[in-house]
């Protein structure tokens, strides 16, 4: 974890410092507290433009970063920047990634076999069909759904990976303390503790403000090595995802449909544009060369050597937990645990972060 990790957070509250601005900040000070710190005169020498830097002098007096801080907390909100090794690595590629994410749930290198699964927020009865048609097979090849908890194709390719007891990320266009649409708040619970995630780039307490979900569509194609456009009008967000996915080099699908219905208009206009047409999992795990990623995953997985690390493994992820939470969820003694973990650790199956907490080693 990065040092003066809360003035992160305080420049999370500038959307106007986007990853290209904070760069040259971050190169030019020594520190992220000087550069919070920093006069306008400086703030200009870094290149930030006079009336931004001039709005910042302004609203950083209005934040407080420690109050910000006990609020993550209490919210059981995490922050991963992107100097940390846990940052998406397929997000950290992209033109314009986000210098810092707030999450709930669990990073997983397993993400680096995503996929974005995004569509209409009225979905026909052939769209919601071939959502869990396609969602539940690649959910079963191990592939990670990426979406973005809106309500429509979204929410039920999130469903249905859950479902099929697949991993799948959601990123939200507002802060993680509100969760928007509102009726997708037993969803977003659903999703973390099934040992998926909700990201956003947006601080604590953010509204949902409608020129946030396009630009969040970045991230959701970001996280994967393609989109998947199931089904969209002419004038879909789900498009504008597509749109950025083809920025960013990445793959884009379209799963062909009625020509007499207004939602297949912007599929089809993909396909004629040249996205992949879909009808089965397989056309995108061939095109992405994912069809080993179950095998591989399984191949990974650890295999426990005796009775205490079988019962040990079920508690441990790569969300680092304390030995007494361990001893309490395992029902065994301490001293058990604690000598089963030192043993693991010698064998490379855990690792110890420091102060007892200890996180899966694959």
């Amino acid at each position: 974890m990065v040092k003066n990790l809360k003035y992160w957070i305080g420049f999370s509250f500038f959307p106007q410092i986007g990853s290209i601005r904070f760069k040259k900040i971050y190169q030019y000070f020594s520190s992220l507290e000087e550069a919070w710190q920093a006069p306008l005169e400086e703030l200009k020498k870094c290149g930030l433009e006079e009336k931004i830097a001039q709005d910042f002098v302004l609203k950083r007096k209005t934040i407080n970063l420690d109050l910000e801080w006990e609020k993550l907390n209490k919210e059981k909100v995490k922050v991963v920047t992107i100097f940390d090794k846990e940052y998406p690595k397929l997000l950290k590629e992209i033109y314009n990634p986000p210098f810092l994410l707030y999450y709930k749930g669990i990073i997983s290198e397993e993400d680096k076999f995503s996929l974005a699964v995004v569509g209409t927020r009225k979905p026909s009865i052939y769209g919601q069909e071939v959502t869990q048609y396609l969602v539940s097979q690649l959910s079963a090849n191990k592939i990670t759904i990426v979406s973005g908890l809106a309500l429509g194709i979204d929410s039920l390719a999130h469903k249905t990976a859950i479902k099929e007891k697949g991993r799948t990320v959601a990123v939200l266009g507002n802060g993680l303390d509100r969760i928007y649409p509102v009726s997708n708040k037993k969803l977003a619970e659903r999703i973390i503790n099934s040992f998926g995630a909700i990201f956003s780039e947006y601080p604590l307490g953010t509204p949902p403000l409608k020129h946030h979900f396009p630009y969040r569509n970045r991230i959701i194609s970001g996280l994967s090595l393609g989109t998947l456009v199931i089904e969209a009008g002419r004038e879909s967000g789900a498009l504008i995802t597509a749109k950025y996915a083809l920025e960013q080099n990445r793959e884009v699908f379209a799963v062909p449909g009625n020509i007499f219905h207004q939602t297949s208009q912007g599929t089809n206009n993909l396909i004629k544009l040249g996205a992949k047409a879909v009808t089965r999992a397989s056309d995108i795990l061939d095109e992405l060369n994912l069809n080993q990623v179950s095998k591989f995953i399984e191949n990974k997985k650890i295999i426990p050597a005796t009775k205490e690390e079988e019962i040990i493994l079920k508690f441990l992820s790569k969300e680092p937990i304390h030995i007494d939470k361990l001893a309490q969820l395992s029902n065994l003694d301490i001293a058990t645990v604690n000598s089963t973990l030192i043993l693991m650790e010698m064998k490379g199956k855990v690792k110890n972060l420091g102060a007892n907490n200890y996180i899966i080693n694959f």
